[in-house]
């Protein structure tokens, strides 16, 4: 690989890291912003809740820019939607006014998760693609670190003030993300246009032909023709097969909708949102379940960067195999530990969770969906795996306190480990192997194309 294809692979990951940054550094303001604006706990939670909010529409609504106006110029609004963000959010001066620039920012989260995967698998090599478009979900994890790291920073450089003054550390941890964002905006100006929109979606097959031999420079004049002949073909056979193309499309789509389902009832952001409260029920206090709560990310991080070393050797269905049988053994025996009372084992299980996670679902999600549906469909795709994942984030975000509550830990657990029961059975019986096959060849693989 040259190294503007992997400089171009960075920049459209950096979305990620921005998806990461945004969703965790709430987390560092929001006692702040309730004593500040006295805030009712409705109120707060809908405050707290509003990016969320945006995730879900932008997702849903991801693939209409993509498709329309092209993944370059999409992926440069998502900066701008960011920014915007950002500045709006640290200088919010009423609950409102905040609310709808958290909104704001959630829609470059929503969107990200449909145009810069999908980005990245078009202008990659088959060989190679998974580990570029991998970096999409490295960055989401080490943007969550990073606004950890950021948060402790400036609540030490801005403490609270004297008497019941409340600290402006809060407007610094929010407005701060401007300057990666700014960053990430004027990178993707140099970006070149995804090669498949512009044969696909435009008929520009000249400019799709310059962008192709960018991004491959090894391959003879010849070949690159004969790709874009490909692309072409694939096509016009995607406009020509009508209704009965579209109900091919009901297996891409169903393994979309299935891989980000399961994501979700594996219990990942349950765990990643309340893991000083699980951390808790074992009988830790407050500082000590924090503490634990930190290995969480560095788990993530290491065993993030370790499914991505490894999805273009071992494959993407290989890595969802290992990822559910940690999933089945860590939350079985987590669920065990909690109905024995043998609490000591809680936390390794928990880490064993996490990493099992990072190898499996979360190197692999992301890649496989952009992968799995014809060029010109992709898009459409990719907005519906993202959607399906935020409205299950969402809705387990909402009720994870409440069944902690009402039902003993041990059987949330045991329902998790039986989730992940089902994926496996999935993964076994209906996930296709993507590694290494050209995107034009995976739709003849699923029988979209005779």
């Amino acid at each position: 690989m040259r190294n503007r294809l992997i400089l171009w692979s960075v920049t459209a990951a950096m979305a990620g890291f921005l998806f990461g940054f945004d969703t965790v550094v709430i987390s560092g303001a929001e006692s702040t912003i309730q004593e500040l604006w006295q805030l009712q706990d409705l109120t707060h939670g809908v405050a707290m809740s509003a990016a969320l909010w945006g995730t879900v529409l932008g997702s849903m609504i991801g693939g209409i820019p993509t498709d329309a106006f092209g993944r370059r110029k999409t992926l440069l609004w998502i900066g701008v939607l960011y920014f915007v963000s950002a500045i709006w959010s640290g200088l919010a001066t009423d609950p409102y006014s905040f609310m709808v620039a958290r909104f704001i920012g959630g829609l470059g989260v929503g969107i990200s998760t449909v145009t810069a995967p999908l980005y990245i698998s078009e202008i990659s090599p088959p060989s190679s693609r998974g580990k570029l478009a991998g970096m999409f979900q490295f960055n989401i994890v080490f943007g969550i670190l990073v606004a950890f790291l950021s948060n402790f920073l400036l609540a030490q450089l801005f403490p609270a003030g004297p008497g019941d003054e409340p600290s402006v550390a809060w407007r610094w941890m929010l407005g701060v993300e401007a300057i990666p964002a700014l960053i990430y905006s004027l990178m993707c100006l140099g970006l070149p246009e995804s090669p498949r929109w512009l044969i696909a979606e435009r008929g520009e097959r000249e400019a799709g032909l310059v962008v192709l031999q960018q991004v491959m420079p090894d391959q003879s004049p010849a070949e690159i023709e004969a790709l874009a002949d490909e692309i072409e073909a694939a096509t016009q056979q995607t406009s020509a097969a009508g209704t009965v193309h579209r109900s091919k499309l009901l297996l891409p789509f169903a393994l979309a909708f299935l891989i980000a389902f399961f994501n979700q009832l594996s219990g990942i952001n349950a765990i990643l949102y309340f893991a000083p409260r699980i951390f808790e029920l074992t009988g830790l206090g407050k500082e000590a379940a924090l503490l634990q709560s930190v290995g969480i990310g560095v788990t993530n991080l290491i065993f993030t960067f370790v499914g991505l070393a490894l999805i273009d050797r071992l494959g993407r269905k290989t890595l969802m195999l290992i990822g559910s049988l940690g999933y089945i053994a860590s939350l079985g025996l987590c669920a065990w530990a909690f109905q024995s009372e043998n609490y000591s084992i809680v936390a390794p299980c928990i880490f064993a969770f996490i990493a099992a996670h990072a190898v499996g679902q979360g190197a692999v999600i992301w890649v496989f969906i952009s992968e799995i549906f014809p060029n010109r469909y992709r898009a459409n795709g990719q907005a519906l795996g993202s959607a399906t994942h935020w409205v299950f984030a969402a809705s387990l975000t909402l009720v994870f306190p409440y069944a902690v509550e009402q039902f003993p830990a041990s059987s949330v657990f045991a329902f998790f480990c039986g989730m992940m029961v089902l994926q496996l059975l999935w993964v076994i019986l209906m996930m296709p192997e993507t590694k290494g096959v050209p995107l034009e060849d995976i739709e003849r693989k699923l029988g979209i194309h005779e």
